[in-house]
């Protein structure tokens, strides 16, 4: 008896869950909330299914949701784009060796990557399509040189100056 009782209060978890997230991914919030929320970039829903394991405030797992792309076919590893704009602040970048490393070292490697120094903005990849227009931005502020370096590696088009 107590197996049967065990078994459909997991059932109604699990149902009450996969609700919840339901409900979550319908509440969608602009970009430049989920950004002031710290939510930017390639967040997958998974990923916020995990941060709910570790991390037990419920509203920063249900802001986590409301900012997120839902998982599909590892469709975002396939996309790229054709440019990015590194943009920084220049008085902050002594706070970010890694970001200062990967321009004065790696940056030459990227010739459709371009560094934009804007008064007070930490550090982000802001990603561009054909034309230029913004697509993306993902800050990159806590990233290890070779984590940029990687990203863009995957995700910007080699240019035919390459």
């Amino acid at each position: 008896m107590k197996k049967h009782l065990m078994g459909a209060y997991a059932i109604a978890v699990a149902v009450l869950l996969a609700l919840s997230s339901v409900a979550s991914a319908e509440e969608q919030l602009s970009l430049r909330e989920c950004e002031n929320l710290g939510f930017t970039g390639l967040a997958l829903c998974s990923d916020c299914s995990t941060l709910s394991e570790y991390v037990k405030d419920k509203d920063l797992v249900s802001d986590c949701f409301k900012c997120c792309t839902e998982d599909s076919d590892d469709a975002t590893t396939k996309i790229t784009y054709s440019g990015a704009l590194l943009e920084v602040c220049m008085r902050k970048l002594v706070f970010y060796p890694e970001v200062v490393s990967f321009i004065e070292e790696e940056k030459d490697q990227f010739p459709s990557v371009k560094v934009q120094y804007v008064f007070n903005s930490p550090p982000k990849l802001i990603m561009l399509d054909d034309v230029g227009q913004q697509k993306e931005t993902i800050r990159v502020d806590n990233w290890k040189r070779e984590h940029i370096l990687q990203f863009l590696r995957e995700k910007v088009k080699p240019s035919a100056a390459e």
